[in-house]
């Protein structure tokens, strides 16, 4: 499975959303998506990062451990 985070440098909630993610599934490598190197993704995540997608879903900031486990079952 293949778990994109939406994120860009110095943000503190992807971080914490990072955390969260390994909490719920600590061999679950992310593949970080810098927003900022694509106009259409600062347009698209600019105000909802962090935004986890996999497989056609997303999952956009606020979310806690339970939506985090939700998410990825």
């Amino acid at each position: 499975m293949t778990v994109l985070l939406y994120t860009t440098l110095g943000c503190h909630l992807c971080d914490q959303a990072s955390e969260l993610v390994a909490m719920v599934n600590p061999g679950l490598v992310l593949t970080h998506v810098d927003i900022a190197e694509e106009d259409a993704l600062i347009e698209q995540y600019g105000e909802r990062i962090p935004v986890l997608a996999c497989e056609g879903r997303e999952l956009a900031w606020p979310f806690g451990l339970l939506d985090v486990q939700q998410f990825l079952s």
